[in-house]
């Protein structure tokens, strides 16, 4: 079952989308299956070959869960992202600096010293 925002989700009875996203994206192969689709759209056979030891059973049911949520949807040249899809991926490179910024602390510097995070746009 696909979670929703404003149900319980795995650690949280709030329903609050941002903890909706989390549970959805933590689930094992989410996360690989977004970044597969990142560039292009893929086959379910490709897909299944990038993801190396993923089962159908599990691919099939993150694709219809992704799908659910508006995040990938099925064209004539495959799965691909929608939009939101789109728009979720391209945040993923601001997290990806704050986490090099983060695992940098164990040097001993500050949070403004490992690496220049950009600020919020507007």
């Amino acid at each position: 079952m696909t979670p929703t925002p404003g149900t319980p989700v795995r650690g949280s009875t709030s329903g609050r989308p941002l903890m909706v996203l989390l549970d959805s994206l933590g689930q094992r192969w989410t996360l690989r299956i977004l970044w597969e689709l990142r560039d292009a759209p893929a086959s379910f056979r490709d897909l299944r070959a990038r993801c190396d030891a993923i089962s159908p059973t599990v691919l099939n049911a993150r694709l219809k869960m992704l799908r659910d949520l508006d995040l990938v949807d099925l064209g004539d040249t495959g799965y691909c992202l929608t939009p939101w899809g789109r728009d979720l991926g391209s945040h993923f490179a601001r997290l990806d600096q704050w986490a090099t910024h983060w695992a940098a602390r164990s040097d001993g510097g500050s949070p403004g010293d490992a690496v220049a995070v950009p600020s919020r746009p507007g």
